[in-house]
C-alpha cells in the first residue's frame, strides 16, 4: 500500500474475510464490511453491517448450563447489487473464472473500489467497477455505484439490487454452536421500481431497525425505465432489471441506502426517517462530494505526517487512524456506544466495550477533545450499574465490568470453548477489576489535556471517587506484612486467572492493579481539592463519602504491597515460583505460540502453572505513568526504584511473553524505547501492522480489527518516541526519536490551542496557531518555555 491507499491486487479466497474487515467503510454510527456486494456468509465471505451500540441478548444451553450473551447485531444488508448473464446465476469470484480482481481502499476519501473481470463457462467476459462509501457527512447514509461492461458477448444482462434481511450473527467460528439470530418480525417491501426496504426488530432489546435503498440503472447513460421486476420473500426485498446488451455496452447503477433505528435521536420512527432521507435520484458522485469534504476536515485535525521514515510506516499510521475514525467519529457523540474493542468491523468479542479507551483516547483527546468527552459519558451513564455490581460483590463504590455492552452489566462469557481441544472451560477473565482503573485514568487525562473543570465537576469526579472507593474496599490489611493487599483478581495479562492449586480464583497482588490503585487514591484526593467548595460538599454528601475513607486512601498510598523478586517487579505474587516453560520445544512443535493458553489446555496442561505472559502487564505501568512519577510513587510506598530495576524488569518478561494480545507489541515498544531503540522499533512495526500485515500473523482480524492496537501504535509515534506527557498546565516532551523514522509533523489540541509539533533526530519545535487562548508552558529537556498564540518554541536535540 502507498501512504493513502490500501490495495489488494488479486483474489485470495483464504484471505478474503480478513480483507473484508480491513476494507470496511464506516462513519462511527454504522459500518459495513468490504464483502462482495450480494455475497452470503460462507468460508470466503462474511457481509456485515453494524450500528454502534445496537445490542441484543440471546441464551443457549451448554452442558446443562444456561449461557447468556449480548452481541452487537448484524443489521439487514444494504449492499446487494449483483449481475448475471442471461439465465445464469448471480456472478461472484467463486462461481466464475477470475481474470482480474483489485480491491482498493482510498483512505483520504473513505471510498472502497473493486475492479474485476470475470469469465463465465460460455466464455463471456464482463468487466466491472464497484464503488461504495458510508457517508462521513451524513451518519445514516451510504452510497454505492456499479458499472459493468459486456466485453465480448451480446445477450441479456440482469442487475439485481435490494436489502437482505436474512442475515444472522455468524462471523466468528467459535460462536457457531451458539445462537446468532437476533432479528425478528422481519418485514421486507418494495414501493416502486426504485425503493426496497426491510424493517425488523431485535428479539430481546426490542430495537426497531429500518434499512431502505433506492437504485437508478442506466444503459449506456440512458435510464432504464422498463424491464423491471420486483420480488419479496420472508426476509428480503429485491428489484431486478433485464437489459439487452451488445459487446462494449455499459450498464451502470447508482444506489443510496439509509439506516435508522429506534435508538436514534430526533426521529419519530425508523422507516419513516429512512424514506424521508433517501435521495430522490441517487447519484453516487453527488453524494461523494460532501463525504470527501467531511473526511478532509478529519484528516486536517488528525494530521500525523512522517517524512523519510522506515518503509511502510506512514501508510500503516494512516490506515490505523482511518479505522479508528470509522469506529468512533463525531457521529458517535449521540450513540451512547462507548469504544468497541473490535471497531464496527466484525463480531469478535461480540462488539463489547473493554478497556480500549485507554489506548484510544490519547489519540482522540489531543485532536478532538469534544469527542472524547462524549465517549466518556458512556461510562458515567453506567455508573449506577457499576455501583450495583460492587454492592452485589460486597464492596463499596463502583465496579466497572471487564466487558460492557448496552447497560453496563458484566457481559464476559462464563464459559469459553478452546477451538484446539473442543472443550468448554470456565472463563474467569471477568475478574479483571482493573478496567475501573482505566476508566478513572482516562477521565483524569482528559481533564489534564483540556482543563475542562466543568466535566470534572459534573461527571469525572463522581466516577473517579466511586472507583477509588471500590479499590479501597478491595484492599485488605495483611498483618504479617503490615501492608495492604489486593487478592483474587486477574491482571491485563489474562493468562493467569488463578494459581495451579486454585484455578480461576484470581491471583494476588497483581503489580499493575496495586500500583495503579495507589495512583488512583492520589488522584482522588487531588480531585476533591480541585472541585469548587460547594460542588465538593454536594458530591461528598450525595455519595456519602466519609472522612475515614479519605484517611484510608492516604494510608493506602503509603502502605500498598507491591511484589518484587530478584530486583524485578513481579507480575503478581508468586509469579517467580511458577515453572519455566520449555520455549524451545514449543517453538519447534508449533509455528504460532500467541495462544499458548489454548495449546497447553489441549495438551491437558494449564498456562497458570508457568511463567508465561500473554502480555506482560507490569510493563503497562510504563505506558501509563511517566518514569519519574512511577519512581516517586513506588518510593512513597517504601520501594526505592531506579532505572536499573526497570531495565531488569523489561528484560525479564521479554523472553517469557508470547504476545498473544495485539496490545503486547505496543506495551513492549514503550518499555524498550530507552533501553533498546532498535528492538523498540521492531515492536512498533509489529504493532502498526498487527491487522494489516502478513495474513499468517494477523490472527483474528477477519472477525474485526483490533482497535486498541491500531490506536496504540499511533500513540507510540505521537507520545512514546516524542516523550509527550501532560502534567497540570504544562505540556512536556522528552524526545527519543529514532533516526530511521525521519521527520514527523503532527497537529494537536491542548488547552484551547491548535498546535503543530515537528520532531526529528535533530530537535523539536512546537508552534501555536493564532488565537485568543492564554499562553501555555511547554517543557523539553528540562527547560520550560512559554508558548503564546502565533509563536513557536524550539529545542535542539540533546
Amino acid at each position: 500500500m502507498n501512504e493513502w491507499m490500501l490495495r489488494f491486487d488479486d483474489y485470495d479466497p483464504a484471505d478474503e474475510r480478513r480483507r473484508e474487515a480491513l476494507c470496511t467503510v464506516g462513519n462511527g454510527y454504522f459500518a459495513t464490511r468490504g464483502a462482495w456486494a450480494g455475497s452470503r456468509a460462507s468460508d470466503h465471505h462474511y457481509p456485515g453491517s453494524y450500528v454502534a451500540g445496537l445490542y441484543n441478548r440471546l441464551c443457549d444451553d451448554i452442558d446443562g448450563r444456561t449461557v447468556e450473551n449480548e452481541s452487537l447485531v448484524n443489521v439487514p444488508d444494504w449492499l446487494p447489487l449483483e449481475v448475471a448473464i442471461d439465465d445464469g446465476e448471480w456472478l461472484t469470484p467463486d462461481n466464475s473464472q477470475v481474470l482480474d480482481h483489485q480491491l482498493e481502499l482510498d483512505l483520504r476519501r473513505g471510498v472502497l473500489t473493486r475492479r474485476f473481470r470475470l469469465r463465465v463457462a460460455q466464455g463471456n467476459i464482463i468487466a466491472g467497477v464497484e464503488r461504495r462509501l458510508v457517508s462521513m457527512a451524513d451518519a445514516h447514509l451510504a452510497a454505492q455505484s456499479l458499472a459493468v461492461t459486456a466485453e465480448n458477448w451480446s445477450g441479456v444482462l440482469r442487475i439485481r439490487t435490494g436489502v437482505d434481511g436474512s442475515v444472522t450473527n455468524g462471523g466468528v467460528d467459535r460462536y457457531q454452536k451458539l445462537s446468532g439470530r437476533h432479528l425478528v418480525e422481519i418485514e421486507p417491501a418494495v414501493q416502486d421500481n426504485a425503493t426496497a426496504l426491510v424493517v425488523a426488530r431485535t428479539s430481546q432489546s426490542y430495537v426497531r431497525i429500518a434499512v431502505a435503498n433506492r437504485t437508478a440503472v442506466f444503459h449506456n447513460g440512458t435510464p432504464c425505465e422498463s424491464g423491471w421486476t420486483n420480488s419479496v420473500d420472508a426476509t428480503t426485498a429485491y428489484h431486478e432489471v433485464a437489459v439487452a446488451v451488445q459487446p462494449g455496452d455499459v450498464v451502470s447503477a447508482d444506489k443510496a441506502a439509509v439506516v435508522h433505528t429506534s435508538r436514534d435521536v430526533a426521529i419519530s420512527e425508523p422507516l419513516q426517517a429512512c424514506l424521508a432521507a433517501l435521495p430522490g435520484l441517487p447519484a453516487f458522485d453527488r453524494l461523494l462530494e460532501p463525504h470527501v469534504l467531511a473526511w478532509s476536515h478529519l484528516w486536517r485535525k488528525f494530521a500525523l505526517d512522517l517524512e523519510e521514515p522506515a518503509d511502510g510506516t506512514p501508510a500503516a499510521v494512516r490506515l490505523n487512524l482511518f479505522h479508528l475514525l470509522q469506529s468512533v467519529s463525531p457521529h458517535s457523540a449521540d450513540t451512547d456506544a462507548g469504544v468497541p474493542a473490535r471497531g464496527l468491523h466484525g463480531e469478535a468479542y461480540r462488539g463489547h466495550v473493554f478497556w480500549d479507551e485507554l489506548f484510544v483516547f490519547p489519540v482522540l483527546t489531543l485532536r478532538m477533545p469534544a469527542l472524547t468527552r462524549a465517549l466518556l459519558r458512556y461510562r458515567h451513564r453506567r455508573l449506577p450499574a457499576a455501583r450495583r455490581a460492587a454492592a452485589a460483590a460486597g464492596y463499596p463504590g463502583a465496579m466497572y465490568p471487564w466487558q460492557s455492552g448496552s447497560d453496563g452489566r458484566e457481559e464476559s462469557q462464563t464459559l469459553h470453548q478452546n477451538p484446539l481441544s473442543g472443550r468448554w472451560t470456565r472463563d474467569a477473565t471477568s475478574l479483571q477489576r482493573h478496567v475501573g482503573l482505566a476508566v478513572a485514568y482516562t477521565m483524569w487525562q482528559y481533564v489534564e489535556a483540556t482543563g475542562d473543570e466543568e466535566f470534572l465537576a459534573d461527571h469525572g469526579a463522581e466516577v473517579i471517587l466511586e472507583v477509588a472507593r471500590f479499590f479501597a474496599g478491595l484492599a485488605s490489611y495483611d498483618q504479617a506484612r503490615d501492608r495492604y493487599v489486593i487478592k483474587g483478581v486477574v491482571g491485563p495479562d489474562e493468562f493467569h486467572t488463578g494459581y495451579p492449586e486454585r484455578p480461576d480464583a484470581g491471583i494476588d497482588n497483581n503489580a499493575y492493579t496495586n500500583v495503579m490503585a495507589v495512583w488512583l487514591f492520589r488522584r482522588a484526593a487531588e480531585v476533591l481539592e480541585r472541585l469548587p467548595s460547594r460542588r465538593r460538599t454536594e458530591l461528598t454528601e450525595s455519595i456519602g463519602l466519609r472522612p475515614q475513607e479519605l484517611s484510608r486512601w492516604d494510608e493506602l498510598t503509603r502502605r500498598m504491597y507491591v511484589p518484587f523478586h530478584n530486583g524485578v517487579i513481579s507480575q503478581f505474587e508468586g509469579y517467580a515460583d511458577l515453572d519455566e516453560l520449555d520455549w524451545d520445544r514449543y517453538r519447534r512443535k508449533y509455528s504460532d505460540l500467541r495462544r499458548l493458553d489454548r495449546i497447553l489446555e489441549a495438551e491437558g496442561l494449564a498456562v497458570t502453572a508457568y511463567q508465561v505472559s500473554k502480555q506482560a502487564d507490569v510493563l503497562m505501568l510504563l505506558y501509563l505513568l511517566p518514569r519519574q512519577e512511577l519512581y516517586e510513587l513506588l518510593a512513597t510506598l517504601g520501594y526505592p526504584t531506579k532505572a536499573d530495576t526497570i531495565r531488569r524488569t523489561v528484560r525479564y518478561y521479554l523472553p517469557r511473553t508470547c504476545h498473544g494480545s495485539s496490545l503486547s507489541a505496543v506495551v513492549h515498544a514503550w518499555g524498550l524505547t530507552s533501553l533498546n531503540a532498535d528492538r523498540a522499533l521492531e515492536f512498533l512495526v509489529q504493532a502498526l501492522h498487527s491487522d494489516s500485515g502478513d495474513p499468517a500473523q494477523t490472527g483474528t482480524t477477519a472477525e474485526g480489527i483490533h482497535l486498541a492496537a491500531m490506536a496504540g501504535s499511533v500513540d507510540l509515534v505521537q507520545r512514546c518516541f516524542t516523550g509527550l506527557t501532560l502534567s497540570g498546565d504544562e505540556l512536556r516532551f522528552a524526545p527519543r526519536w529514532p533516526v530511521s523514522l525521519g521527520r514527523m509533523r503532527m497537529n494537536l489540541r491542548y488547552r484551547g490551542h491548535h498546535l503543530t509539533v515537528r520532531v526529528s533526530a535533530d530537535g523539536l519545535a512546537v508552534s501555536a496557531d493564532a488565537g485568543r487562548a492564554d499562553p501555555i508552558r511547554v517543557r523539553c529537556h528540562g527547560t520550560t518555555k512559554s508558548l503564546a498564540a502565533g509563536r513557536t518554541v524550539e529545542w535542539p536535540a540533546r
